[in-house]
This record gives structure tokens, sequence and C-alpha cells, in this order.
């Protein structure tokens, strides 16, 4: 069976408790991909809107984590734990997120970036380990808007920041 056979079957069989959100962003993908992958920018856009992010630890690489607190709009602290499983500049993160580093619902996530024209397209498909979870990210947490608005707020600090050189 040829590989792309295969993976389509992994995705079909996996598409209940797939979610995939993707999104157009009018930048080179080696600066979409900066903002993504650096800590310095990531607390400026990251989560949903009304939510901040504070890293504890983070060190990009294979084998490398990601822990940080996602503090929601009524106060409430969200504990994160993403592990980096393969990472291929500029094209491909593989991660595993968690609650926690011993979390037994930890699910796996692809972020790929594509060109698109000037602009890049990025993907975010995320397989958790049950359509259950799966069920319960979307409705308690409201996974998928939360996703599109996190994305819309990668585009909006690339257009602001990058535009005015700001890369501090």
């Amino acid at each position: 069976m040829a590989a792309t056979e295969r993976d389509g079957l992994a995705r079909s069989a996996a598409a209940d408790r797939e979610i995939v959100i993707s999104r157009v962003i009018d930048a080179p993908r080696e600066l979409v991909f900066e903002a993504f992958t650096e800590v310095r920018h990531l607390s400026r856009w990251w989560g949903p809107d009304g939510f901040t992010t504070t890293t504890r630890a983070f060190e990009f690489r294979v084998g490398g984590v990601w822990d940080f607190v996602m503090h929601g709009p009524d106060g409430t602290d969200y504990q994160e734990w993403i592990s980096f499983t393969e990472i291929a500049r500029p094209e491909r993160i593989v991660l595993v997120h968690r609650e926690s580093s011993d979390d037994p619902n930890a699910f796996r996530s692809v972020v790929t970036f594509a060109p698109d024209g000037a602009a890049t397209r990025i993907e975010m498909r995320t397989v958790f380990p049950t359509k259950e979870l799966r069920d319960e990210a979307v409705e308690k947490y409201h996974a998928i808007e939360g996703g599109r608005q996190t994305l819309d707020h990668l585009a909006a600090y690339v257009a602001t920041s990058f535009a005015k050189g700001v890369e501090d």
C-alpha cells in the first residue's frame, strides 16, 4: 500500500476524533513560522479572545517543551504542556498537547505552513485519543472557535509587528 493511501486511510479512521483549523495569513511563511515558534512572539498573540499566556519554560527543539499557563478572561488558569516531536523548518511542527507532563488524555497536533502566493496557509490538524475527548474539547472548551480566534490573533500580530519591524 502506498504511503499516501495509508495516510488517507489513517485520516478517515480518525475523522471523528479530529479538529482541523486553517487560515491564510498575509505574510511569508518564514515570518509566520518565526512568530509561531519563538517565545518572544508567542505570548503576544497565543490564545482565544480575552486570554493571556504566561510561559514557564520554552525550548523549541525535538524533545523540547513549552510549559505555560493560559489565563482566561474569567480568571481561570489553564495549565498547558506541549512537547515537540517533529520540526521541519519552516514547513511543519508535530506536537503533543497535555495539561501536564503525565496527562493520559494528551492529543497530537500537526501544524503545517504552506506558501500561498506571497501569503502562508497555516493548518492545525489535531487528533484526540477518543471521539469523546474531541467532543468535550469542542463543546466545553470551544476548541474550534478558540482555534480560529488564535489564528486570527497570529495574523494580526504578524501584520502589525513585522510590518513595523518590531522583532524585539
